[in-house]
C-alpha cells in the first residue's frame, strides 16, 4: 500500500482498469472509482457504464474516458479490450446482483481479473457456476466485502488468530439501517428499486444487501465455518417483496454459537454494523461507525481500548493504515484497502511471484458462502425458522 515509510519497493505501473455499471448517478460506482485511485494503483481507462448505450456514452464523457473505449455492453468491452495491446488488465463490476455472473464470466474467460461488488450473484446456482469459471481461469477474482479492509477489523482477526480470546464461544453481529422504513421503492428511488426487486437482487432483501456483509465480517474475524442456521425473515413494509429484517441463529463448526440481526427498517440507525466476539479468555467489540477503535476485555480484567496505529495495535492493522493515530480512517479507505490488496495480487500474478501471506481479500469462495447463507435464511424462514444446514 502507498504508506509513507512502509513500502520501499519500486513503483509498479498502474493497473489498467475497466468498469461495468457505475454510470452517472450510481453511488457504488463512484465509491469503487475513489477506492481504486486512493492508493494510486489503478487507472480507469474503459467502461460499459450502463445497460443503456446512450447513458453509457454520456457517463464515459462525464468521466473523461476515450469514446472509443466507452462501450454499450460489457460483452463488447470484454471482447475488444482482450484484443487490445494495452487493454484492461482488471475490471470492476458494480451492477445490480443479477448481472454479476454473466459479466464476470465474460472477463474471466479472457484472462481479465475481476473485482466484483457483493453479493457474488443473485442465486446459488449462478454462484456455483461462477466459482467454476473463476477456478478454471488464470485471472483473479476479488469480492469487495469492504468492511474486511478496516485496520481494526484486521487487528481483531489477528488477535483471534493469536489466541488472545482462547477458544471461541459466542459471536454476535448486527447491521441495522433505517432507510427502507417507508416504501421508498415506490417513489422510483433507484437504489431502493433494484434492491427490493427479486429479479435483480435475488431471494434476499436485507439479508442479501447487508446481511451478507455482517456474515462475512463475522467469519473473516473469527475464522469460523458456519454449519447451520435458523432464520426468521420479515417484510414489514406492506407490498415489499423481499425481507427488510432478519433474525438469524448460527451454529458454527467446533461448537461456537452466534446471532445475526440485519434490518433496514430500524429508525435511528444509519449504518450500524457491529461485531462482538467472546471466547473463554476474553472478548472483542468493534463498531463500523467508530471504526478506529477496538475494545478488548481479558476475562476478569478492565476493558482496554486499542486505537488504530495506537499502543497495542499490531502489524496486521498497521500495514493497512495510511495516517497517524487520531486521524480518522473510514469507509473509503477500507474500500481502498481491498483494491490495493487486489493490486498486490495482480502484480504478483503478472510477475509469476508468490503472493505475500499478509495480503488478504475476499474471494469467490467467500462469495459462494454468502449466497448460500442468504438462500439458507430464506429456506429456514419458510419452514418457520427450522434449522437448515448451510
Amino acid at each position: 500500500m502507498a504508506i509513507e515509510g512502509k513500502d520501499e519497493q519500486a513503483r509498479e505501473p498502474r493497473i489498467r482498469l475497466g468498469m461495468v455499471g457505475g454510470g452517472t448517478g450510481a453511488f457504488i460506482g463512484a465509491v469503487h472509482r475513489m477506492a481504486a485511485r486512493l492508493d494510486d494503483q489503478f487507472d480507469l481507462v474503459a467502461g460499459a457504464l450502463s445497460s443503456t448505450p446512450e447513458k453509457a456514452m454520456q457517463s464515459g464523457r462525464d468521466l473523461g474516458l476515450d469514446p472509443a473505449r466507452t462501450y454499450g455492453s460489457y460483452k463488447e468491452m470484454a471482447i475488444r479490450e482482450a484484443r487490445l495491446k494495452n487493454g484492461i488488465e482488471a475490471v470492476s463490476i458494480v451492477t445490480p446482483n443479477h448481472v454479476h455472473y454473466e459479466a464476470a464470466k465474460e472477463f474471466l474467460r479472457r484472462g481479465i481479473h475481476v473485482i466484483c461488488d457483493k453479493p457474488l450473484t443473485s442465486n446459488l446456482a449462478d454462484a456455483t457456476k461462477l466459482k467454476k469459471v473463476a477456478d478454471e481461469s488464470d485471472a483473479l477474482f476479488i469480492l469487495t466485502h469492504n468492511y474486511t479492509g478496516y485496520p481494526m477489523v484486521r487487528q481483531a482477526r489477528e488477535m483471534v488468530q493469536n489466541g488472545d480470546l482462547g477458544a471461541l464461544r459466542v459471536v454476535q453481529v448486527e447491521y441495522p439501517q433505517d432507510w427502507l422504513t417507508e416504501a421508498v421503492e415506490q417513489t422510483g428511488a433507484k437504489q431502493a428499486v433494484w434492491r427490493t426487486d427479486p429479479a435483480q437482487s435475488g431471494a434476499g432483501g436485507s439479508t442479501g444487501d447487508i446481511g451478507t456483509h455482517a456474515y462475512n465480517l463475522a467469519c473473516f474475524v473469527t475464522g469460523l465455518t458456519l454449519e447451520s442456521l435458523a432464520a426468521d425473515l420479515d417484510s414489514f413494509v406492506e407490498g415489499r417483496r423481499l425481507d427488510d429484517n432478519a433474525h438469524v441463529m448460527l451454529r458454527f463448526q467446533g461448537g461456537a454459537k452466534g446471532m445475526l440481526w440485519c434490518s433496514q427498517v430500524a429508525p435511528g440507525n444509519e449504518n450500524g454494523l457491529r461485531l462482538r466476539v467472546y471466547g473463554e479468555n476474553g472478548g472483542l467489540e468493534w463498531s463500523q461507525e467508530n471504526p478506529n477503535y477496538l475494545w478488548f476485555t481479558p476475562f476478569g480484567e478492565q476493558k482496554r481500548l486499542i486505537t488504530r496505529n495506537g499502543a497495542g495495535a499490531g502489524s496486521a492493522a498497521g500495514r493497512v493504515s495510511r495516517i497517524p493515530s487520531g486521524h480518522p480512517e473510514g469507509y473509503l479507505e477500507a474500500f481502498a484497502t481491498i483494491y490495493t490488496e487486489a493490486a498486490r495480487a495482480i502484480n504478483a500474478a503478472k510477475k509469476g511471484s508468490k503472493l505475500d501471506k499478509d495480503v488478504v481479500f475476499p474471494t469467490v469462495d467467500d462469495g459462494v458462502k454468502g449466497v448460500a447463507f442468504v438462500e439458507a435464511c430464506v429456506a429456514s424462514s419458510k419452514k418457520n425458522g427450522a434449522w437448515v444446514k448451510v
